[in-house]
């Protein structure tokens, strides 16, 4: 679920951030680059940790800017199947629910809701429910990942909470 990877960044600056104060710009300019970002290959990145070089910049001809490539290490986000994390319901509705899990987006469709629970569009806010659980909006569950896809900025997830100690955590 969580990686700590070396990764690297071009950073282009503009010729009036070439000067005594470069280095703070390269860094700053990073964070906000990458922080909070998808790839389809890493997965989110949540953090940067530390940033391990910068190599020396090159003048691009003709335009006057500067490249910048930057070396760092990151945490990562990234879920795989079968793996089984918490989310907060947001959306219910009568072919599932959907849930977060930080910046990954999981679906739990009806066919993978236990069969004993069942969908109430009449009550406020509509929810899955049985004799002992509700699911609603604002409900912590806990989903095991059955797939994902990854776009190229961002990640679905088809979950389930049909199997032993799965679904609402009270």
């Amino acid at each position: 679920m969580f990686f700590h990877k070396k990764l690297s960044h071009t950073i282009t600056l503009h010729p009036s951030f070439l000067g005594p104060r470069m280095r703070e710009f390269v860094t700053k300019r990073l964070y906000q680059d990458v922080e909070g970002t998808c790839t389809g290959r890493y997965g989110y990145i949540v953090a940067v940790i530390a940033i391990l070089e910068i190599q020396m910049g090159k003048i691009i001809p003709g335009h006057g800017s500067a490249e910048f490539e930057v070396q760092y290490s990151a945490i990562l986000f990234k879920p795989f199947k079968n793996e089984v994390m918490d989310a907060v319901v947001h959306t219910v509705t009568k072919m599932g629910f959907f849930a977060s899990a930080g910046p990954l987006e999981i679906f739990v469709s009806q066919n993978l809701i236990p069969a004993d629970m069942e969908f109430d569009p009449n009550v406020n806010p509509p929810s899955y429910h049985n004799e002992e659980v509700k699911i609603e909006s604002g409900t912590l569950v806990r989903v095991k990942i059955a797939g994902t896809r990854i776009d190229a900025t961002k990640i679905y997830a088809i979950g389930t909470i049909k199997e032993d100690y799965l679904g609402v955590i009270e």
